[in-house]
């Protein structure tokens, strides 16, 4: 597959480029890609676990409960797991540009072979959606962090828009892929993540002048020697993780919880490696180094929000299938609905709160205290969840309609304080010589959680769900003190930074 000549980047994603709503041209193009591409993964995923539990008589997988729910969390954590390679390729070898644009046709052949009504090209489909997912997770919030100046105070309100392009692809594709599944089943729906993937790549490469070269540039490329010894230690990874599944295997005696087991150990492992890494390195400064250790308890604080909010499309799709009354009359409701409440709230709710961060930008709530008050918020949310499971346990106790909706609204505003505003805080904490792995770094948040999470769901298998979410709640509770308790210190490590921002918001007042 050919694609255009590399660009050499100018300087058109200044702060004189306001061609997109005040922010730069490129960013408009970065949030068509994204909203298409989130659309065909959480597409896929609104029907995931229904199509892994359901009968083969139905076109399912025919799974336990329990054992689906294990895999969609493995599935989540595969995903961004495989942010490493993604994040490594495009620092390395081709560049974000390239990696991005390979990752989305890997991701669309995924979603083809989840079309065919086969078992092995649905389990190939699932594995090719993961890796396509690693290299284009890390690469797209890169090359929006670098259409901005350092010390652009537009930089947080770019992550908010573009934060908002995930969830209208997010918000429309349950919808959509909701009929496909009720009129033509499983495959269909399927189908139609293939066509939004398509999109995302077309606007890709339809936008890639509006860039300016941006993502073109491969930041710390290897040598031929490099390139050479890539493709030994790729070799030794992949045989050290089968060593590690074989392993597991022995102690477990059952496939899909070996390979629970392997992913959640690799994430683990993967995140501490990192971190080791970067404040070993000898191409991060001193300064960078103090950054990296701010970094540190923002990281595990979005670790554990993670753990619980992509529940979503595990426990809380279950309670919204098994627990929920979705009959109102005569309309019924399509349990995969429910995931369109989570979107359709960041959409209504970003921008005013995008408008407040820019405000009090420099000032409190800052960095470190946003993400333990999302740490706070998710905690109470998993309490509630314990609560709902235990009041109504199914059968013929079903809770009302809205109490889960009311429970994705909590945990959507916990969102809004975390995600956009960590996906920032990575592009600025991150030291230089590790862009595009650092932000391959946050999304391990996400895979160490649903990792732990699917550790979870394993070991409790036999005990009820409404426990499960009490046991969860109440760490995360915990834990979110410590955070507040870490305030100070952590904002000490990224003064400078925090520093610039109120500088830039105040020029910004200045001349408005």
């Amino acid at each position: 597959m050919s694609v255009p000549s590399q660009d050499t980047p100018s300087s058109a994603h200044s702060a004189k480029d306001r061609g997109f709503f005040g922010h730069p041209a490129g960013l408009g193009w970065l949030f068509q890609v994204e909203m298409w591409e989130r659309f065909s993964y959480y597409g896929m995923r609104a029907i995931l676990l229904y199509f892994l539990v359901d009968t083969f008589s139905r076109g399912g997988l025919g799974l336990p409960e329990s054992t689906g729910q294990a895999v969609v969390a493995t599935y989540g954590a595969a995903v961004y797991l495989l942010a490493i390679p993604g994040g490594f390729i495009a620092d390395r070898v081709t560049g974000p540009w390239r990696a991005t644009l390979w990752g989305g046709v890997i991701i669309m052949s995924g979603h083809i072979c989840l079309s065919l009504p086969t078992v092995p090209t649905a389990w190939l489909g699932i594995c090719l959606v993961a890796l396509g997912t690693g290299f284009i997770k890390p690469n797209l919030s890169t090359m929006v962090g670098e259409l901005y100046d350092e010390e652009d105070p537009r930089r947080d309100a770019g992550f908010q828009i573009f934060y908002m392009s995930i969830n209208l692809g997010s918000f429309f594709s349950p919808l959509v892929v909701a009929f496909l599944r009720s009129q033509w089943g499983y495959h269909a729906g399927f189908a139609a993540a293939a066509v939004g993937m398509a999109a995302a790549l077309t606007a890709f490469l339809i936008g890639r002048k509006a860039l300016h070269g941006i993502g073109s540039q491969v930041p710390a490329p290897l040598s031929a020697q490099g390139r050479r010894r890539l493709g030994w230690v790729s070799l030794g990874i992949l045989a050290g993780a089968g060593l590690l599944f074989g392993l597991f295997l022995m102690l477990e005696g059952d496939f899909p919880a070996a390979i629970v087991d392997t992913v959640a150990t690799i994430s683990i492992l993967a995140s501490v490696g990192y971190f080791t890494a970067m404040l070993r390195s000898p191409r991060v400064t001193a300064n960078e180094r103090s950054h990296v250790k701010a970094y540190i308890p923002l990281w595990f604080g979005a670790m554990l929000f993670f753990m619980i909010f992509e529940q979503a499309a595990g426990k809380m799709a279950t309670f919204a299938a098994s627990n929920t009354q979705l009959d109102l009359g005569s309309v019924s409701i399509d349990p995969s609905l429910y995931q369109s409440i989570n979107p359709l709230g960041i959409v209504l709710l970003a921008p005013l709160i995008g408008a407040f961060f820019t405000a009090r930008a420099g000032r409190f709530p800052n960095t470190a205290a946003k993400f333990a008050f999302a740490v706070l918020l998710i905690g109470i949310s998993a309490l509630a969840m314990g609560g709902a499971f235990a009041t109504w346990p199914g059968g013929t106790s079903l809770a009302p309609f809205y109490v889960l909706a009311l429970v994705f609204v909590l945990q959507t505003i916990a969102e809004l304080f975390l995600s956009p505003v960590g996906l920032s805080a990575t592009t600025m904490l991150a030291p230089k010589a590790f862009a595009s792995q650092a932000m391959a770094l946050w999304f391990l948040a996400t895979a160490a959680g649903q990792g732990v999470a699917a550790l979870t769901i394993k070991a409790t298998a036999n005990l009820s769900d409404a426990t499960f979410y009490y046991v969860l709640g109440g760490v995360t509770l915990v834990c979110a003190a410590g955070l507040f308790a870490l305030v100070p210190w952590t904002q000490r490590k990224m003064a400078d930074i925090e520093e610039m921002k109120r500088r830039a918001a105040d020029g910004a007042r200045t001349v408005a």
